[in-house]
């Protein structure tokens, strides 16, 4: 495993987000969801999630959740993700999306 410095690591801005809007991605090449987060003082911003298999809409709408907000945009077929919504993968190499075991400020900088 590399190794990196502290100063990499606080180039790193991972910050607690609400989801306010989930759609379906049917342009996307594996299935995905349209994410719409709000970050508070910091604004809403989009997201692709490719986490279909254990989540529905329903499910995600109001859910928490820990996202990498600096890094650059990514086009993603028609769709501009602005942010990267962080997940582990379980034993059935699903997607867990991350979030705080309790309610955060949308915004919070994660330490």
């Amino acid at each position: 495993m590399d190794t990196i410095d502290f100063e990499d690591f606080l180039k790193i801005d991972i910050r607690i987000g609400t989801i306010i809007a989930v759609d379906d991605f049917p342009k996307a090449r594996k299935p995905a969801y349209q994410l719409k987060i709000d970050f508070g003082t910091l604004g809403i911003k989009k997201s692709s999630a490719q986490i279909t298999n254990l989540y529905t809409k329903e499910d995600l709408l109001g859910k928490q959740a820990s996202c990498l907000i600096n890094l650059k945009p990514r086009q993603i077929a028609n769709f501009m993700s602005e942010c990267l919504l962080l997940g582990v993968y379980n034993n059935n190499q699903e997607v867990v999306i991350l979030q705080p075991s309790k309610k955060a400020t949308n915004g919070n900088q994660i330490t």
